[in-house]
């Protein structure tokens, strides 16, 4: 599926339902000029479309084309596809999803309440999606489906998905009779949980180098840039508590221990589903493999996240994280450990390993009791 002009886009004729009728409209491009697009209806919604009649338009039409508007109801006619492998509607499901992450980052256009909502909708569609697709997957399985998907060349778009898709797997372990607006609520966070980089330039955005202090200094301000962007752009979507996405995009970058940014707020005080996107955002940054660095095989990645229980991670999550990672065997060996103030959100040309520091360990947390009072605080904002 191709992003085109005039709020079109291409899709592929083997992922045409047939023998039903299909929920969205079919076009064609009639203009023979390159420059001068002109799409004419060759399909109406609800019609039944039957296999010969898909065959006859293969063999007549170079492409077909639906309108953006009707993006939603596409992606939905998608996930019954049977004969359609789990990879391939990931893929296009990750291609709507940069589709609306480009509006948001589109330095010709200001950064609007129309074009939020328009996002916040389409963005949650797509992510309604993706959970119909990998509800049931852990994360070994997902992991090696994102290893399946391809790269953009804007880092953050990638990453957010994935951090998007291991938010949704995450918390549906961690939640395993959560209703599906809860687990779309986790995988929407995850989604638009660096929106705050719209402020910031591209070219530190996507600088995979060392970030100078100054540069540094500037990346840390994009959770308190996502957030002001989301208070000063109120809008609404039907099954989506904003007040959660504003905590998500606030407080991912918390550290449990109280050593994180922007705030300073450590354990229970850092919202649930912002400390599911930490665990997310780390995983993913150094285990999808990038032109910018090599990555590190799972047992490792999860030896070298475990050194920051405590510090930047929530110790239940992580131990459901880790419970989700299938056939993990842990050597102990692993010597690896990151700074503190890595930045998954940011491209590394080099992982900054360091020197491991003398553990320690951290009092008062484990109170069962008060975990599960704030675990199940989610459930009553959303439902």
């Amino acid at each position: 599926m191709t992003k085109m002009g005039n709020n079109f886009f291409s899709i592929s004729f083997d992922l045409i339902a047939v023998d039903r009728s299909i929920p969205y409209d079919l076009y064609v491009n009639s203009s023979t000029n390159e420059k001068k697009e002109r799409y004419v209806r060759i399909f109406p919604l609800h019609e039944f479309m039957s296999l010969e009649e898909l065959k006859l338009f293969k063999k007549k039409y170079f492409q077909l084309y639906v309108h953006e508007s009707q993006r939603e109801q596409y992606l939905k006619s998608l996930i019954n596809c049977s004969n359609v492998p789990d990879s391939q509607k990931s893929e296009i499901i990750k291609d709507s999803a940069i589709h609306y992450l480009d509006k948001l980052f589109d330095e010709d256009k200001e950064f609007t309440t129309q074009i939020l909502s328009e996002t916040l909708q389409g963005c949650k569609a797509t992510v309604e999606s993706m959970v119909d697709v990998i509800k049931d997957y852990d994360v070994s399985k997902l992991q090696s489906l994102i290893a399946t998907l391809s790269f953009h060349d804007f880092y953050t778009y990638d990453h957010s998905i994935n951090v998007s898709m291991y938010c949704i797997a995450l918390y549906s372990a961690a939640r395993p009779n959560a209703p599906k607006e809860e687990i779309v609520l986790a995988g929407l966070g995850g989604l638009l949980h660096d929106i705050g980089k719209v402020k910031i330039s591209t070219d530190i955005i996507n600088n995979p180098d060392k970030l100078s202090d100054e540069e540094f200094q500037i990346i840390k301000k994009h959770p308190d840039y996502g957030y002001n962007l989301l208070v000063e752009n109120p809008c609404s979507c039907e099954g989506v508590d904003f007040e959660i996405i504003k905590r998500i995009v606030h407080e991912h970058h918390e550290n449990f221990n109280g050593s994180g940014y922007p705030s300073g707020l450590a354990g229970f005080d850092i919202h649930l589903l912002a400390r599911v996107t930490a665990i997310a955002d780390f995983f993913d940054a150094i285990t999808t493999k990038r032109s910018y660095h090599d990555v590190l095989p799972t047992e490792d990645a999860i030896a070298v996240m475990s050194k920051s229980v405590g510090k930047k991670l929530d110790p239940k999550l992580f131990e459901i994280f880790t419970t989700s990672v299938k056939q993990l065997v842990l050597t102990g060996k692993n010597t690896k450990e990151l700074p503190e103030d890595f930045d998954p959100c940011q491209p590394q040309n080099i992982l900054p390993f360091r020197t491991p520091k003398p553990s320690f360990k951290i009092e008062g947390f484990g109170d069962k009791e008060k975990e599960q009072t704030v675990y199940g605080k989610i459930k009553k904002r959303v439902g």
